[in-house]
């Protein structure tokens, strides 16, 4: 439905986009993460027709959308956006809500029937009456969403529609994207510097990185199989480790790190310089096997440099000639009485080791 070839956005000498390629299916929830000022906003805002690429082409629905002035209007009618600071007007909650329908000349009895229903999908049935900017934050946010829905929009653009939201409103905002795809089958576009939200809402995901797209997958795809060094790190794999091929086999490789030899499930071949990308919680850590030094199996020793609170868990951090961490309960930390100095052994499968060729 949306197609973007080879996109980009230059801002006098700075560059912000620089080839995005890529397609949103109609139907789907498609999420596009990134670090600050990777040009997420930038791309939404292209898509809105709110900017002008400096190169390449936007299509929706096989029309390119910049280069046909004449329907420029009808374009901006099939879409909704939704800013990460919510913009109320200084009236009641149902005239801002209001403001797109009567754009569009709708009458007075259907403007109301509409706002009540754009209200009562977003959890404020009654509320129209209200001054809009006494509301919360969640409140103006779903104002915003309502009356981005209000006008029935094919595309539905949000902007890091949560980033300044406290969790139970985080929540909400995820439940009602979540529900307008389902119900209306509106596609939805979102940006979002929460990784994990992208995780929980999109059917698809776009890393956008040093201005075009790293990688687009599934959300297992892009968490689980990152297609670089640099992707594996943002989507928080801890241990990302830099090595040479040694041994190839079979779909089995033996990658050797410098200090110690890492087996792993590879198609690459001998000699390739390669990063393995192992996830904290397949890393498990048990007392140290006394008496000798076990190097095979990925089963490796070490001394445990750190340990981290982080909410209900603890990141583990042992020196075995290189840092691996891994993500232990406090329950787990306490019963292996895990301390800065403790010898412990690091294992891993060799199935839970994602080989990305190094860049």
């Amino acid at each position: 439905m949306i197609e973007l070839d080879s996109v980009s956005k230059n801002f006098g000498d700075t560059t912000v986009l620089a080839g995005v390629t890529g397609q949103v299916n109609r139907g789907e929830i498609f999420a596009v993460i990134g670090p600050s000022g990777a040009g997420k906003s930038t791309l939404l805002r292209l898509i809105d027709l709110l900017d002008t690429p400096t190169e390449g082409a936007i299509r929706i629905n096989g029309l390119d959308i910049h280069a046909d002035k004449g329907r420029r209007l009808s374009i901006r009618r099939m879409m909704g956006m939704v800013f990460q600071k919510p913009a109320v007007f200084n009236t009641t909650v149902t005239e801002n809500v209001a403001v797109g329908l009567r754009f569009r000349g709708a009458g007075r009895s259907e403007i109301r029937k509409m706002v009540e229903d754009a209200l009562d999908m977003v959890g404020l049935a009654g509320y129209g009456d209200r001054k809009a900017r006494t509301l919360s934050g969640g409140e103006m946010q779903r104002v915003a969403l309502a009356r981005a829905m209000v006008i029935e929009p094919e595309v539905l653009l949000m902007d890091e529609p949560t980033a300044n939201l406290d969790p139970v409103s985080v929540e909400m905002i995820e439940e009602l994207v979540i529900r307008i795809n389902r119900d209306l089958g509106t596609t939805i576009l979102f940006s979002t510097h929460d990784m994990y939200q992208g995780q929980r809402l999109a059917h698809r995901i776009g890393v956008l990185m040093d201005g075009t797209f790293a990688q687009v997958g599934t959300p297992r795809e892009v968490f689980t199989l990152p297609a670089s060094r640099n992707v594996a790190r943002f989507v928080g794999i801890g241990n990302v480790v830099d090595g040479v091929v040694v041994a190839a086999e079979d779909g089995m490789s033996a990658v050797n790190i410098g200090s110690a030899r890492i087996r792993a499930r590879s198609s690459f071949s001998r000699g390739e310089r390669v990063s393995l990308c192992i996830r904290s919680e397949d890393i498990r850590i048990a007392p140290a096997i006394r008496g000798r030094r076990v190097f095979d199996g990925n089963i490796l020793p070490g001394t445990v440099t750190s340990v981290v609170p982080r909410g209900p868990f603890s990141r583990v951090t042992v020196d075995c000639g290189f840092p691996l961490s891994s993500v232990l309960s406090w329950k787990a930390v306490e019963d292996l009485d895990l301390r800065e100095g403790s010898q412990v052994t690091a294992s891993f499968t060799a199935a839970s080791v994602h080989v990305v060729r190094r860049e």
